[in-house]
């Protein structure tokens, strides 16, 4: 079908150009739905990375920019997050979703690709794509260039002009033996050691270029978290510190004085399933964004799984801690647990506390379980203080300890600094008016907060009062569906040349959960089957229906055949009414 119109507020990376698909006649566009707080979202920016390099100006990908949160639908937040996470193509300010509702995108993210005459050929929900679209595309270039309708030269990408500051989006950073503070300066991919001014630069570990190199002069992608070792350990392991390398999906440790650094933990791919293995080397990661030394060993939050790992630095071993790869809000025993992108770690005694950021959530660990005591799930969020039940936060990616007991949030999209007291079960705000916090540290009797779209460490003036601001819900065009009795029919066909993979048992698994739970009378839970028959409750109106499928497939003719695995996730908003359908399909893609 023809493309539709590419409708917005306005543009970036174009140098104020306005694009529409006329402009872009002749030319193979990918169409990105995306939204920056997904952590999805931005794996598929790194694989499209090699696909833009591949082919040149014959593809232009255009980044729909389609908020979830609210914060999200602020312009210079979302430039800033285009400049964070290096986005190198024109990106479309989509804040009223009308091109998300044009192009019938339902997840985040969602790719489209539209033909060099203006014709969409292939849709795709979720992340993993990359092999799939470069089939697409490969065959779009050699079909067009016969026909002559493919114009491989020339680009709308326009560079912003780069900025000088002594950092650039800093992610975490941590207390040094006396007095320095060590940060992650996330866009520059390197380590800066700061004096307790907070400002002069002492030492920088890193060449600030984007890469995975080991050794002295070692190269970082976009780090994150931060965690010093217990002196005996890093004496047994031979360094003194862990760095959660997000982008790279590894774990480097680094020795301080030299800055020699190796890889310990991944194999520099991303996830997709278990490979049976605990050593740390040979076990692929994903978006590990946050450490903390909890229990005797590095707990890691691999924000890109909604997962809780362990990493032991002198076993050389690392496996899952707490989670199932579904991304919602449950507590319950940490095997059983669902996370949204645990995005900050801080230990305290028996305590391990979580920032989970999508769902806007504040959580702990303890004696084997994980307890919620801020967040109502993954499409509730706003700035509320007063008792912790009733709380409500937007997006936090930092948590910290204080000294006196309070527990600290970075609430990065409030722009607040928050406490939890959890002696009389209050939250206060400490701070506001901060440029996207996203890591909280109590240093040298301070309270520092890393403001990362300030690019600086801060030390706020802390006045505690009472916010009672807006609920935010996330709301989408629902579905209308049938009340009673629902189809679920999840559509897979493995790619070509590939098959179902038996090897492990059923190749096939979904996961159905709702919010509200008790939208579902029965259905929910995890089967190895594509089709299953819900049955919705009466009395509910709405909710959202969350799916998570996956297929494992293998490659049919090879001699010695890969693995793949295709996973995805759908939050599918719903309206209960008579005349809706009474099947709901959704399609899996390879």
């Amino acid at each position: 079908m023809r493309a539709a119109r590419l409708e917005g507020r306005g543009w970036l990376n174009t140098g104020g150009a306005a694009l529409d698909l006329d402009s872009l006649k002749g030319k193979i566009v990918v169409l990105d739905f995306w939204t920056f707080c997904c952590i999805n979202c931005l794996h598929v920016l790194d694989e499209l990375r090699p696909l833009e390099a591949k082919y040149g100006d014959a593809v232009v990908v255009v980044g729909v920019h389609s908020p979830k949160f609210e914060h999200e639908r602020d312009p210079q937040a979302l430039a800033a997050a285009v400049e964070r996470y290096g986005v190198e193509h024109p990106v479309l300010d989509d804040p009223d979703l009308k091109t998300w509702d044009a192009y019938a995108a339902r997840a985040w993210p969602t790719l489209v690709v539209v033909d060099p005459e203006g014709y969409v050929v292939s849709t795709m929900a979720g992340e993993g794509h990359a092999e799939a679209l470069d089939r697409i595309i490969g065959g779009l270039v050699e079909t067009h260039a016969a026909k002559g309708t493919l114009d491989p030269e020339g680009s709308p990408y326009v560079a912003a002009p780069p900025a000088e500051t002594a950092l650039r989006f800093p992610g975490k950073a941590i207390a040094l033996p006396g007095g320095d503070v060590l940060v992650s300066d996330t866009a520059r991919h390197r380590l800066v050691r700061l004096a307790p001014d907070l400002s002069t630069v002492k030492t920088v570990i890193g060449t600030g270029e984007r890469g995975r190199a080991d050794g002295a002069a070692p190269e970082f992608n976009e780090p994150q978290g931060l965690v010093l070792l217990p002196a005996d350990v890093a004496a047994a392991a031979g360094y003194d510190l862990v760095v959660a390398d997000t982008v790279n999906h590894l774990l480097r440790g680094v020795d301080l004085a030299t800055g020699f650094t190796t890889t310990v933990a991944g194999t520099g791919s991303q996830w997709r399933m278990d490979n049976g293995t605990d050593a740390a080397l040979d076990v692929d990661l994903s978006s590990p964004w946050d450490l903390a030394w909890y229990d005797g060993k590095v707990v890691v939050a691999m924000a890109g799984i909604h997962q809780l790992w362990v990493f032991d630095p002198v076993a050389c071993t690392v496996a899952p801690y707490a989670g199932t790869t579904v991304e919602s809000l449950k507590d319950g025993p940490l095997d059983q647990v669902w996370m949204a992108q645990p995005s900050g770690l801080a230990a305290d005694g028996a305590r391990l506390w979580v920032a989970d950021s999508e769902t806007s959530a504040l959580r702990y660990v303890e004696d084997g379980a994980m307890h919620t005591v801020v967040g109502q799930g993954l499409f509730d969020f706003g700035h509320v203080d007063g008792p912790a039940a009733d709380a409500l936060m937007q997006h936090p990616l930092g948590v910290a300890v204080l000294p006196d007991g309070r527990v600290a949030v970075a609430d990065t999209y409030n722009g607040a600094l928050r406490a939890y007291d959890p002696r009389t079960g209050e939250v206060a705000t400490l701070a506001s008016g901060l440029a996207e916090p996203s890591d909280v540290l109590a240093s040298g009797g301070k309270v520092v907060v890393v403001e990362s779209a300030a690019h600086r460490l801060a030390v706020p003036d802390l006045s505690e009062a009472a916010v009672s601001g807006q609920h935010h819900r996330v709301t989408r065009k629902r579905t209308r569906v049938a009340p009673g009795r629902l189809r679920l029919d999840v559509l897979f066909e493995p790619a070509q040349g590939q098959k179902l993979d038996y090897t492990y048992g059923s190749p096939v698994q979904v996961t159905v959960s709702a919010d509200p739970p008790q939208l579902l009378a029965e259905g929910a839970g995890r089967t190895e089957d594509l089709t299953r028959e819900l049955v919705l409750a009466d009395g509910i109106e709405k909710g959202v229906l969350q799916v998570v499928a996956q297929a494992a497939t293998c490659d049919a003719e090879a001699e010695h055949p890969a693995c793949h695995l295709t996973r995805q996730d759908w939050g599918v908003p719903v309206e209960i009414t008579g005349d809706g359908v009474s099947t709901l399909k959704l399609v899996l893609r390879s």
